[in-house]
């Protein structure tokens, strides 16, 4: 039996894991956690055999929860779910530690096969992501600008771009306005912008968002 932490803080979309897991006879959610600190502690007092980690959790945020979880417990598999397309986050995932990488519109079927290959220590990404992957690699030419941010400063600009001010996004990742305006600061001085105009132009050419 495959035993499975969930790491989501929308109550509606824990459910829905737990109802597609719910059909498997080899897996079963025998926790959940709304943000980081919970995440932690629950792996600190019990031993899992696979981490369902939410990207955009509050608080630490997904990559920063999931850095501290390889460093706590190199060896468990960790399962990225995130409702952001596999362009947007996929590499810092697999390079902080992922196991695999899934979006939250990814059938069902997908799900439960990516779960079983991670918890046997294999990993997985779609086939669209390996040739995105492939194509990353391969590519000769500088890094484009987004790639030289902090985790949490990309995480700040891709929600400045779709809309967002930075009062919203401090309250969406339980984080001070302060907080997030450094952030914001730090990746405009980084990308050689000026304003939020320029980040949101940038964000759309480069397709970080829709």
């Amino acid at each position: 039996m495959i035993k499975i932490l969930i790491a989501d803080d929308h109550a509606i979309v824990r459910e829905g894991l737990k109802q597609i897991v719910a059909d498997t006879s080899d897996i079963v959610v025998a926790g959940e956690a709304v943000d980081s600190r919970e995440v932690l502690e629950q792996v600190r007092k019990e031993d899992w055999d696979l981490i369902l980690l939410d990207i955009s959790m509050p608080g630490r945020g997904g990559i920063d929860t999931l850095k501290e979880l390889k460093i706590e417990k190199p060896k468990l598999p960790v399962l990225v779910l995130s409702m952001y397309p596999e362009e947007q986050y996929a590499v810092r995932a697999l390079q902080a530690g992922a196991s695999g990488y899934l979006t939250k519109e990814s059938a069902p079927e997908e799900l439960i096969e990516a779960i079983r290959k991670v918890s046997q220590g294999g990993r997985y990404i779609s086939a669209a992501l390996a040739e995105s992957l492939a194509f990353h690699v391969g590519k000769n030419s500088d890094k484009p600008l987004h790639e030289t941010l902090s985790n949490r400063e990309y995480q700040v600009i891709l929600m400045l771009a779709s809309g967002k001010t930075v009062k919203e996004i401090a309250n969406d990742l339980s984080l001070s306005v302060k907080t997030i305006s450094t952030n914001r600061v730090r990746a405009l001085k980084k990308m050689g912008m000026k304003n939020n105009a320029e980040i949101t132009y940038y964000a759309i050419k480069h397709g970080l968002v829709e």
